[in-house]
């Protein structure tokens, strides 16, 4: 196995570790999981799909456990990316297009509902071919003066699987635990 392959499956199974962590709520450990294997793909210089992927499961963990203005700083960093690169290639308009629809959730967590359409409007018009069955069924709602409370959009996101950190999956063959003296390093207590 060639030294990039090793490092790979590192900080693959590093992230995949992470995942386990955030199903059972412990998302601070998650978090320094999946900041570990961000920095060794950015360091190996890995494909943008292994950074691409380990921001997501960032923000989720921050999305579930409440802390919803970070979310908010990455989401703008991300746009902000987006519009630096301005790539024409269709995957880019997808992770852009859930990125603010992502945002969307977001403002509606925070009960800012004027904020969130116009991101669900901007999600929708940068998806192309990309459906967003969520932001168009909320969108709905709004349009037609429903309230959309965190219960509606809880379910709404479990419907349409908005979070890519589910059960099925993770591979719990494949994760690697950071030793519990990089997690206290980190201010993390052991995940065990």
């Amino acid at each position: 196995m060639s030294a990039n392959a090793a490092n790979v499956g590192m900080h693959l199974g590093i992230a995949e570790q992470g995942k386990l962590l955030a199903l059972k709520g412990q998302h601070e450990s998650a978090l320094a999981h999946y900041r570990e294997a961000l920095r060794m793909a950015v360091s190996s210089s890995a494909p943008e799909v292994f950074f691409r992927h380990y921001t997501q499961c960032v923000m989720e963990s921050l999305e579930r456990s409440g802390s919803l203005e970070a979310v908010l700083r990455y989401c703008d960093e991300a746009e902000s990316h987006y519009q630096r690169i301005a790539s024409p290639l269709a995957l880019v308009a997808r992770d852009r297009a859930e990125n603010h629809q992502r945002r969307a959730s977001i403002l509606l967590r925070m009960g800012r509902q004027n904020d969130a359409v116009e991101a669900i409007e901007q999600a929708l018009a940068t998806a192309g071919d990309h459906p967003l069955p969520m932001a168009r069924e909320v969108l709905g709602w709004i349009r037609r003066g429903l309230s959309v409370g965190v219960r509606q959009l809880d379910e709404a996101q479990r419907r349409h699987h908005y979070y890519i950190v589910r059960k099925e999956l993770v591979d719990p063959a494949r994760a690697i635990a950071l030793p519990a003296e990089r997690l206290h390093a980190s201010g993390m207590a052991s995940p065990l």
